[in-house]
């Protein structure tokens, strides 16, 4: 579904990503892991085509990002880390927006609206202007948006920030389904290490603009021998992050 070959971007004086190579299956989910700055965003922003790379290619279902940019991004759902969105319009509005760019059928776009409103538990306040949902609401609207063209490519960046316990859960178990039971494809960046733990088929890890290890779930338990033993503990081994200790006096 994707493939990210020798792909580098550079800001100036900046290399952001350098000579990254990725293949991501159909129905899987792939975890994208790393410190803050190590590229994590700079890669999603160029798989949803809000950025081009500076060499090196992308292909998306066998398809050149940049010749087929189009067609690509109407079979991708982009949720982003932040909900950026018309606050001007009402939660149900904007989702028949969304549909209309889409190109869903009316009668369709109608009925996975009302479905996505009442999943995320927003159909009391559907019809209330977005400039009055809380942080948590808007982002349920904006995963909402992303779903409802049913994306073969759904790409996630910090999929729970700003949601409560119930709705991370509701998330999670949302992207295991339609990776399972429909055959999608997802690729996540998250710091939340535990979400990628329990989520992902395999996960990348990348540093200072480099894939530098990937593990699939059998290797990850191979890696955690002890209970006391995580992701986390893996994490900052391979990006070489020191604990910080107290000294004592």
């Amino acid at each position: 579904m994707i493939e990210i070959k020798n792909l580098t971007k550079i800001f100036g004086s900046n290399i952001a990503i350098s000579d990254l190579n990725i293949g991501v299956e159909k129905g899987e989910l792939y975890g994208f892991l790393g410190p803050n700055g190590a590229g994590k965003t700079t890669t999603i922003k160029i798989l949803a085509g809000l950025l081009f790379p500076t060499s090196g290619s992308v292909r998306i279902n066998n398809l050149d990002l940049m010749k087929d940019s189009e067609h690509i991004k109407r079979i991708t759902g982009y949720i982003p880390d932040r909900p950026f969105i018309y606050e001007k319009l009402t939660g149900r509005e904007y989702l028949n927006f969304v549909s209309k760019l889409y190109d869903v059928p009316e009668n369709n776009a109608s009925e996975r609206s009302q479905k996505l409103l009442s999943i995320f538990e927003l159909t009391e306040k559907a019809d209330e202007l977005i400039e009055t949902y809380s942080y948590g609401m808007r982002q349920k609207v904006t995963i909402a948006s992303a779903l409802i063209h049913e994306p073969e490519l759904i790409i996630v960046d910090e999929p729970v920030i700003g949601l409560d316990p119930k709705a991370a859960r509701l998330l999670k178990n949302i992207f295991k389904d339609l990776c399972e039971m429909e055959g999608r494809t997802i690729f996540m960046s998250t710091h939340t290490l535990s979400i990628a733990e329990e989520l992902c088929d395999r996960i990348g890890i990348i540093s200072k603009g480099k894939l530098i290890s990937e593990l699939t779930k059998t290797e990850l338990q191979r890696e955690l021998p002890l209970p006391s033993s995580n992701l986390e503990e893996i994490f900052l081994t391979i990006t070489s992050e020191s604990r910080y200790e107290f000294n004592k006096k």
